[in-house]
């Protein structure tokens, strides 16, 4: 029997997955009509397969006989690697056949932590409810870490603060809410509805630590009401939980987005709120992706599902 020639220098050939499937099948039943039934070929065609692979691959991989198939020692090696491929495949192809299914398979998500503790609720019950294929993986990190992950495929979609400003991200705004003045029990501002945003010119306060997206909004509409750009910030935190507390015992006042309100105040009756005179200062809120990703349609959908979903929140639903 003529031996595999060996691809000539400098063009070799690369084994097709039709090689690979025949050569499987013969390795497994080591019975060329058997192997031919199973994958749905006929026995000529399956032997050329075989052929066609030793002659891309340099080295004979069967002996074969009158009565009997068997493996060569380099047939065996092959052979599990053979095996290793079309399991790959194989998983392929259920990757993509979950792809071409809308809401089906992972979906990283990643949350800023000034929304996580207030908007996760909802999202996870919508998932939960209305797309129960669908595997979400949150990631709960400031801004500047999240845009990283999605710019380098880490996370699928991200739930944070807008606008971003940033090449390559698409915005789907969710809504609009209102900052609320956090102030100690018995401050003057307290339950006041109509504080002039120039009342935080003078107001000792509190903010989240430097990387909070919240900090900066909270610092910009300082600027706007003439606060001095030079006017310290007593103290920051590394969260509003402890921001609030902050507040509780006395050091100051601070803001917060109206989503956070029930969480962070609704025990402590140390604490007072007030509402600003329209228009009052507020931040967007949205889902981010990738610009022209895979999964766009799908990331509409869920947007508005997430809109109608978060109606009954103290908010301004977008669009």
């Amino acid at each position: 029997m003529a031996q595999p020639t060996t691809p000539a220098a400098g063009r070799p050939r690369q084994p097709s997955l039709s090689q690979l499937r025949a050569f499987a099948a013969v390795a497994e039943h080591l019975h060329f009509r058997e192997a031919a039934a199973e994958i749905g070929m006929s026995q000529p065609a399956l032997s050329g397969a075989v052929s066609a692979l030793e002659d891309a691959l340099g080295v004979q991989l069967l002996e074969r006989t009158t009565r009997k198939v068997l493996l060569s020692p380099a047939g065996e090696r092959v052979a599990a690697r053979a095996r290793t491929v079309m399991e790959a495949v194989g998983d392929l192809m259920e990757e993509a056949e979950a792809a071409r299914a809308p809401f089906t398979g992972v979906l990283r998500l990643g949350v800023i932590p000034t929304v996580a503790p207030y908007l996760l609720p909802t999202v996870l019950k919508l998932v939960h409810g209305t797309y129960p294929d669908l595997d979400l993986q949150v990631h709960e990190e400031q801004t500047a870490s999240l845009l990283d992950g999605l710019a380098h495929g880490r996370l699928d979609l991200l739930l944070l603060a807008v606008p971003l400003g940033v090449a390559g991200v698409t915005e789907l705004p969710l809504f609009d809410e209102d900052f609320v003045l956090v102030a100690p029990k018995e401050h003057w501002l307290g339950g006041r509805g109509d504080i002039p945003r120039e009342a935080l010119r003078e107001l000792d306060l509190l903010l989240l630590d430097e990387g909070h997206c919240l900090r900066d909004q909270a610092l910009d509409i300082c600027r706007e009401a003439g606060r001095d750009e030079g006017a310290a910030v007593t103290t920051s935190a590394a969260g509003l939980s402890t921001l609030v507390q902050l507040v509780a015992g006395g050091m100051g006042v601070t803001l917060l987005p109206r989503t956070a309100l029930r969480v962070e105040t609704g025990r402590n009756e140390e604490l007072t709120t007030g509402y600003f005179d329209d228009p009052a200062p507020s931040r967007r809120i949205a889902l981010a992706m990738r610009t022209g990703a895979a999964r766009q349609r799908e990331f509409e959908e869920f947007a508005q599902a997430l809109r109608t979903a978060l109606r009954p929140l103290p908010v301004r639903i977008a669009g």
